[in-house]
């Protein structure tokens, strides 16, 4: 199981992207939140194993139809929570 903090730049705030997220997450078994930071990036939490960690971030970086991803930063979070779904904060 591994954690990752993730900061999606681009055309990434209302175009339903944080929903988008949030659906991929549930399809890999991913749990954690998804939050618009006020510069116009996404911030999300990830939680799962390695492989659908891999696929989910394989998705993130496409983007759903009306987004545009430029940048995707990832780092390791350390600390494993124990979250229990994929959320999205307002």
């Amino acid at each position: 199981m591994i954690q990752l903090k993730i900061v999606v730049s681009g055309r990434v705030q209302g175009v339903g992207y944080r929903y988008f997220t949030q659906m991929k997450a549930i399809q890999h078994g991913i749990t954690g939140w998804v939050k618009n930071l006020p510069d116009g990036a996404v911030e999300m939490l990830a939680a799962g194993d390695k492989a659908e960690m891999n696929l989910f971030l394989e998705d993130i970086r496409r983007g759903n139809p009306f987004s545009t991803v430029d940048k995707v930063d990832i780092h390791d979070a350390g600390h494993i929570d124990n979250l229990k779904s994929f959320t999205i904060k307002y």
